[in-house]
């Protein structure tokens, strides 16, 4: 076995530390299209149950609740991705931001619409005298209110545009989840185990914009 300074210094296990850009492309484009599957995945079930009656005896209530699900789901993901791509130092993650967001503001005008459309049949004063009594509804307009200009300035043209406003701008993402949250916890009256998960998930969000949270994650 060759030994000293002639010999070759390169072991399997060396070799196992080298990275392979075109695999890593691989993984970062598989991840992609599976956020963009993952996104579609409760719409196309939603499809399927309404063409075949799978909506139990009010349809209407089963989409409200199943849209405001997938839009709380994907907004709560969109916030997720710039703090867990910073501590982990994986850039490439943070493309994935708009289009989870893009996702949230849809599902969440599929929510609304059924709502004005579906159980309330466009009737305005209706509508309106009932975001007046109902505190829930009240949080739930609050929450796609805040998310309507963060979809209408999600372009890069916008971001141009805008410069380091966007960036504030944007912000009002953490404001729509934490109405969300409000709005799914005031109407859910009795069980609130699953609007508090969220919570606390949002919660943990805010809690890693801050640096010294941050840093610490980061070294450890």
């Amino acid at each position: 076995m060759p030994s000293g300074e002639g010999a070759d210094q390169t072991s399997p296990h060396r070799h196992s530390h080298v990275r392979h850009p075109a695999r890593h492309e691989r993984s970062r484009a598989v991840i992609q299209v599976a956020v963009h599957a993952g996104a579609i995945v409760p719409l196309s079930w939603l499809t399927v149950d309404a063409l075949t009656g799978g909506l139990t005896a009010n349809p209407i209530q089963a989409i409200t609740t199943r849209t405001g699900t997938a839009a709380l789901v994907c907004l709560v993901l969109s916030l997720a991705v710039t703090p867990l791509s910073g501590i982990g130092r994986q850039a490439w993650m943070v493309p994935l931001r708009r289009p989870l967001g893009l996702y949230a503001f849809f599902y969440a005008s599929l929510h609304m619409a059924t709502f004005a459309g579906l159980d309330y049949g466009l009737d305005w004063r209706l509508i309106w005298n009932t975001v007046l009594e109902k505190r829930y509804i009240v949080a739930g307009t609050g929450a796609f209110v805040s998310m309507l200009p963060l979809a209408l300035t999600s372009t890069r043209g916008w971001q141009r545009r805008l410069g380091p406003r966007w960036r504030k701008l944007h912000r009002l993402a953490y404001l729509a989840a934490i109405l969300a949250v409000i709005h799914f916890l005031w109407l859910v009256k009795a069980d609130i185990r699953q609007p508090l998960a969220y919570g606390v998930g949002v919660a943990a969000l805010l809690a890693l914009r801050l640096p010294v949270v941050r840093g610490r994650l980061r070294s450890w």
